[in-house]
């Protein structure tokens, strides 16, 4: 067992009942799952795909990723929302914080900030360099714009061959912009199935290129994603069916934000990965548990302060990485002790960081916050892969729990058909006039 849930300090804060009660009601919605009779259910391929990924698939994945290592100093994976955070989110976890594995990986396509493009591009034209383009459609906006832009340089770098040699398109089976472009130009591709939405899409190629592109084991990933899978699916009582139960028992109990603490210097962008996750599954239909995140202790001298003694909304989950792969740095001894450390001589930043943590969490919680505590064994990869499918299965049985479909997003199109109209796409013009309407009448 990989990760663990300890819930001390949330029992003082919920109704015993109501826990029960979810956890019941989870077990039917597990079924469901299970037998692919739920809301969204031509969206759960993601449940069986780390068992139904096998050798031969992941070693034409590498081989491709090598092929890019040997041509490249930088690899630009394009891609937005779950096209590039799960890669990101493992890449961050396993990387060295001031080098690089062989192969630097830089993003693009995340952003539409017009200085970003200028920055990236200046930086490639000193470099040797390919891309990863990740895009079902190959027509969303932020990614297809970079996309246009960063292959006209690249042709214009490495000559017209360089689509064919320095591009990957991960995208459709059959159809779509980016599908139709690499046909045409002879592009290696990979398909994104058609039953796996974008965020959770980490385990198909989406996710599994970029992180062998950055030189990290993806068949550890994918043995830690299949061991969660065995034993969420194996049996009705397990630990993403209790994490959703105690999520939405503290939802009923009027914790309505849920901040994902952690307390290790590479966590940063799988809580990133998180809020996309729950944010973008469980936000609908005037309903849902907000998430955020935190990197403690950095954070504690900054939001630390509303969760200790802000509005009494939050609960915390905090993950603690039991064994790291980094040995940590002993204290050392000064003779003048200027800064009164001494007493902590001879410990390590492991001994502090822990005490940190439960310090922490024993006050926010005596401040009125609930903690969850979910225990991982390590750092490494292998635990990665686990946690990020339970994540994923925790969130699906949550969002039935809500009465949400967790599998689609409509909020997501409000925003881009106002862009669109403003942008003067054609087909919205009439949007365009309505948006004019409401410019006039907000005085915006």
């Amino acid at each position: 067992m990989k990760i663990t849930i300890d819930k001390s300090l949330v029992s003082n804060r919920m109704v015993d009942s109501h826990y029960h009660r979810y956890k019941a009601m989870g077990a039917d919605f597990m079924k469901s799952l299970a037998d692919k009779t739920c809301a969204g259910n031509d969206f759960l391929g993601w449940i069986d795909l780390p068992a139904q990924t096998d050798k031969e698939f992941l070693d034409e994945i590498n081989e491709t990723a090598n092929k890019l290592r040997t041509n490249s100093e930088v690899v630009v994976v394009i891609g937005i929302g779950g096209s590039y955070l799960g890669a990101r989110a493992v890449i961050e976890s396993q990387k060295n914080s001031f080098k690089d594995n062989g192969c630097e990986v830089v993003y693009a396509g995340h952003q539409l900030s017009p200085g970003y493009l200028t920055e990236l591009t200046t930086y490639l034209r000193t470099k040797k360099w390919s891309i990863i383009s990740i895009s079902k459609s190959g027509t969303t906006t932020e990614p297809a714009l970079a996309f246009r832009h960063l292959r006209l340089e690249l042709v214009e770098q490495f000559g017209e061959n360089a689509m064919k040699e320095r591009v990957v398109a991960i995208t459709d089976a059959s159809k779509g912009a980016l599908r139709q472009l690499a046909d045409a130009k002879g592009m290696k591709t990979f398909v994104i199935p058609d039953d796996v939405g974008g965020r959770f899409s980490v385990f198909t190629p989406v996710g599994l290129l970029p992180i062998a592109v950055a030189g990290f084991d993806i068949k550890a990933l994918i043995a830690g994603a299949v061991e969660m899978q065995k034993q969420i699916w194996s049996k009705t009582d397990n630990v993403a069916l209790e994490y959703a139960a105690l999520r939405n028992t503290l939802l009923q109990n009027g914790h309505t934000t849920e901040v994902l603490a952690n307390y290790h210097h590479k966590f940063h962008y799988i809580g990133e990965w998180w809020k996309q996750l729950f944010g973008e599954s469980e936000g609908k239909d005037g309903k849902g548990i907000f998430p955020a995140s935190v990197d403690l202790t950095t954070d504690l001298h900054s939001m630390g302060q509303y969760i200790q003694d802000g509005n009494r909304n939050l609960f915390e989950t905090v993950v603690k990485f039991e064994n790291g792969q980094l040995k940590p740095e002993k204290i050392s001894r000064n003779d003048e002790n200027l800064d009164k450390l001494n007493y902590l001589s001879g410990k390590d930043f492991g001994f502090v960081n822990n005490n940190a943590m439960e310090a922490t969490m024993l006050a926010h919680n005596s401040g009125g916050v609930p903690n969850i505590l979910l225990k991982l064994k390590d750092d490494g990869i292998e635990t990665v892969g686990a946690l990020l499918y339970f994540f994923m299965a925790t969130c699906a049985i949550s969002g039935l729990m809500l009465q949400v479909n967790p599998f689609d997003q409509p909020g997501v199109e409000d925003y881009k058909t106002n862009m669109f109209a403003l942008l003067e796409k054609p087909g919205f013009e009439a949007q365009l006039e309505e948006i004019k309407k409401l410019r006039q009448k907000l005085k915006f």
